[in-house]
């Protein structure tokens, strides 16, 4: 389960586009920060995706995507032009195929392939007709769905919501959130062909009824167990509040949030309905936020802020660019089991110990965290608003602000191991242990 906020020009406080996603998978699913740099393909006349091959372009553009260990596609990430993408599981009454593209992997090759919001919504959608959907998106355990996407660059954004291969689309006046559920009811900017008439012949649109797809396609048991409503229902509001004045920080806080505006919710209280998710032993909360992505589109020099961690409430957000560099610490492949010298590990430490040391957290490293996120704003605003900024010193500056978060973990883990326990639930403690044990993380 997952949630995509987008704020357009005219709701941030800067005039520019600003896109935020958390990714909510399974508990040990290392989720990599990855950066892939801009390739010419040659001779080579096919890309293997996650299940399927399809043929390959001539060139690939520059891209930093947070993507899932063992899948070739992305939850989320972005281009040197600006693009940026995010996705949805959605649950419809069309069929799940057992092979096809992910809708992660529609993501990675439009951010490859295209320049423009609209350039990758007109090729994802004739990916998912061409090549349809399909294949197991979980690590352990079987997950089929369909997608919506968010795309946005620096200019505007759009919606696209799939059912298979039928799709509707709408471009963003304002703000826009999307989570686990259709939303897109009778107003709509594109669709595939003949949509109507297709929702008439499988029974979906009723005599007389008029065409609105989220009634016509929504799978309503899924979507409603996925929690999706109360989400979107909460970034949607949490957004509205702030428009005109969004900024990147907002977007963390979004992001953050645990439900409720008068306290901080511990995690082991927070539910599938919170916008930052905090798996437990019930069945009804498999998933976990394992990572967290904000997209800054300014017309120039484009800034990204990633997590590259789980626990978005217990990460810090780190500036990143795409400018022909990567930064190490955040290897191409990895596995579920603990590595010490992987980030994402590396904070799962201060995650799981967090979790059951909530007042200490909460009284005195959420409030560093924030001091920390404040500090690489302003330091960043400054590098820009220069101008003639260079690319090296946009690098420099990048890598320094890891580096100094690791750095802080350090100091982190040896205070937490030393802090109170807080009152936890028993189902919560049991999975956390379990998660814990079965990833081999020395805690």
């Amino acid at each position: 389960m997952c949630d995509t906020i987008v704020a357009t020009s005219k709701a941030t406080a800067d005039g520019s586009v600003i896109l935020a996603k958390n990714s909510d998978r399974e508990a040990n699913e290392v989720q990599l920060l990855k950066y892939i740099a801009r390739r010419n393909w040659g001779n080579e006349t096919a890309v293997q995706c996650t299940y399927i091959s399809i043929p390959q372009v001539k060139s690939t553009h520059e891209i930093l995507i947070s993507t899932p260990f063992w899948m070739w596609g992305c939850e989320m990430g972005a281009n040197e032009y600006g693009l940026a993408i995010g996705n949805e599981a959605v649950f419809t009454k069309e069929p799940y195929e057992k092979t096809g593209l992910l809708g992660m992997d529609i993501m990675r090759l439009a951010l490859e392939r295209c320049k423009t919001a609209y350039d990758a919504l007109m090729l994802s959608t004739e990916l998912i007709e061409r090549y349809g959907q399909g294949g197991n998106a979980g690590m352990e355990h079987k997950l089929y769905y369909h997608n919506s996407f968010i795309f946005a660059d620096p200019n505007e954004a759009y919606v696209l919501e799939t059912a298979n291969k039928h799709w509707v689309a709408i471009k963003v006046d304002g703000i826009r959130s999307i989570s686990n559920g259709l939303t897109i009811e009778e107003e709509y900017h594109y669709s595939s062909k003949n949509i109507e008439d297709y929702a008439r012949k499988k029974g979906y649109l009723k005599k007389g009824k008029t065409f609105n797809f989220k009634e016509c396609f929504s799978d309503w048991f899924y979507t409603y167990f996925s929690r999706c409503a109360a989400r979107q229902s909460r970034t949607t509001r949490c957004a509205m509040q702030h428009s005109g004045s969004i900024t990147p920080q907002s977007m963390f806080a979004f992001l953050r949030d645990h439900g409720s505006d008068h306290e901080y919710i511990s995690p082991d209280k927070t539910d599938m309905g919170t916008v930052c998710m905090h798996a437990s032993l019930l069945p009804t909360r498999p998933s976990q936020s394992v990572a967290a992505f904000v997209a800054h589109l300014r017309k120039d020099t484009p800034v990204f802020w990633a997590t590259g961690s789980s626990g978005t409430c217990t990460s810090v957000f780190m500036p990143f660019y795409l400018i022909g560099k990567e930064i190490d610490y955040f290897p191409a492949n990895e596995t579920s089991t603990y590595s010490p010298d992987v980030y994402w590990w590396m904070h799962e430490k201060i995650h799981r110990q967090a979790i059951f040391k909530w007042d200490y957290f909460q009284r005195t490293i959420a409030p560093a965290i924030h001091t920390l996120e404040d500090e690489f704003i302003k330091k960043e605003n400054e590098l820009y608003k220069k101008k003639n900024t260079s690319s090296q010193k946009y690098f420099d500056f990048s890598k320094q602000c890891v580096e100094k978060v690791i750095e802080l973990h350090d100091r982190w883990d040896k205070e937490l191991k030393a802090a109170p326990a807080s009152p936890t639930k028993l189902s919560f403690k049991l999975f956390w242990n379990g998660q814990t044990k079965k990833a081999m993380i020395p805690l």
